[in-house]
């Protein structure tokens, strides 16, 4: 099952329409309307850079694979759809989700050495005590109902760039993008292959050097050996790279032949446009300042 997107949990049971996350998070706000009230969050989308930043700087300090990053923000996104991010402690979830993301991607790291490293991130917020993050990863669990393994985009990019003849640095921005698509609920709504499928039309259509794509790439960028890929996939030649034109005309008649929901990939490309326009009012300091406050004020930090 681990295999089959389609026969997987992911998709049987972490798959919404937006009008079903927009009750799920409605139903969770309005169970403690007085709390949410009285400590305001800022937007989500921004409060996914917050997050995301956060993971990062964890997850350099243990030398962390790029997929245990993208499967931690899928786990902090699945949590957060059952949980109010008000009733945690964020920075201690942040940990353990990553912690859980590095056993499920077969690259370990010792608990001890998460608390440690996430103590000196968060002095304020991480206690010594190694026993709180082993609770709280029986937490994510439970709430994730043991359904851990995470079907990702980056393989539909690599299978895709020798058949749409994309270059090395389409394929780097597009898996730029990819990264950025966990700070969206496009991981909630759509399949890992329209999501790729959405970053591939960004990569071809938009480039950073134009000015039409503002938002930074989050997490990381593609690796150096990303041509040749996880699976020996080679990297095209120079004359079986098509030149731009030509890539994002093949790309556009591939699409209109083959079986992908148009109406998916359109549906995310406005997603990750919508968040590369919110991302200009990101600031650290607000987000992090909304956050201490409710959890110092409820005592989420003990």
């Amino acid at each position: 099952m681990a295999a089959n997107y389609w026969a997987s949990t992911q998709k049987l049971y972490w798959h919404f329409s937006k009008t079903e996350l927009q009750e799920m998070r409605q139903e969770l706000e309005t169970g403690d309307s007085t709390v949410c009230q009285q400590y305001p969050l800022p937007d989500r989308r921004l409060l996914s850079i917050f997050f995301n930043q956060q993971l990062v700087k964890l997850g350099k300090r243990m030398n962390v694979r790029q997929q245990a990053l993208a499967t931690a923000q899928v786990y902090l996104r699945r949590f957060y759809v059952k949980v109010d991010v008000r009733d945690t402690n964020p920075y201690l979830i942040l940990a353990t989700a990553l912690y859980l993301a590095c056993k499920m991607e077969e690259s370990p790291q010792y608990i001890r050495v998460v608390v440690n490293e996430a103590r000196t991130i968060w002095p304020e917020f991480i206690l010594s005590d190694v026993s709180r993050l082993g609770e709280c990863e029986f937490y994510l669990i439970s709430e994730m109902n043991s359904q851990l393994i995470v079907h990702h985009p980056y393989r539909t990019l690599q299978e895709l760039q020798g058949r749409l003849s994309l270059g090395q640095d389409d394929v780097s921005l597009a898996w730029s993008i990819i990264n950025d698509h966990y700070l969206t609920d496009l991981p909630l709504l759509v399949a890992p292959h329209v999501a790729a499928i959405a970053a591939i039309f960004l990569a071809l259509t938009l480039k950073p050097n134009q000015g039409n794509l503002p938002g930074p790439a989050s997490i990381a960028g593609a690796p150096s050996n990303v041509a040749q890929g996880r699976h020996g996939m080679p990297q095209p030649s120079a004359s079986s790279v098509k030149k731009p034109h030509d890539r994002v005309e093949y790309f556009a008649k591939w699409l209109a032949e083959g079986e992908v929901d148009i109406q998916a990939v359109v549906d995310s490309t406005q997603e990750l446009i919508s968040l590369y326009d919110v991302w200009e009012q990101y600031s650290e300091k607000t987000c992090k300042e909304q956050i201490s406050r409710f959890v110092r004020a409820r005592g989420l930090e003990k």
